[in-house]
């Protein structure tokens, strides 16, 4: 099961990503731009994530992903960690918010990072 510490160890493996503290939670963020958070004392991640998607994911799979009220309107996902199917879900979640932040220098650099495998 992935932990906080697992969170932290991908999420500043990706390229031009800093960690900083903000409403009293850890925050990751590419090229200053915020892609993931560790609210619910570490014990979930919240990431971007197209509302689209985002429904879809929460319907497929509720005991893994749900929306916090505060954040309905925007595009932002949360994922209880100990749901995660392993770190390579986690990886895979982290990448692809990551994606989503990243300017165009990075995505351009970095043109496999966070896109589902063959994609």
């Amino acid at each position: 099961m992935p932990d906080a510490e697992d969170v932290r160890r991908i999420a500043l493996s990706l390229p031009d990503t800093t960690e900083k503290i903000a409403w009293s939670m850890p925050t990751f963020r590419v090229a200053g731009k915020m892609f993931a958070t560790l609210p619910e004392e570490e014990t979930s991640i919240a990431v971007r994530c197209p509302k689209e998607e985002r429904d879809e994911l929460v319907l497929a799979e509720p005991e893994k992903f749900w929306i916090a009220g505060h954040e309905a309107q925007f595009a932002w996902v949360r994922a209880r960690l100990a749901a995660l199917d392993g770190e390579d879900e986690l990886r895979d979640i982290l990448a692809d918010s990551w994606r989503q932040a990243a300017p165009t220098r990075l995505l351009e650099a970095y043109p496999g990072l966070g896109l589902p495998a063959g994609g």
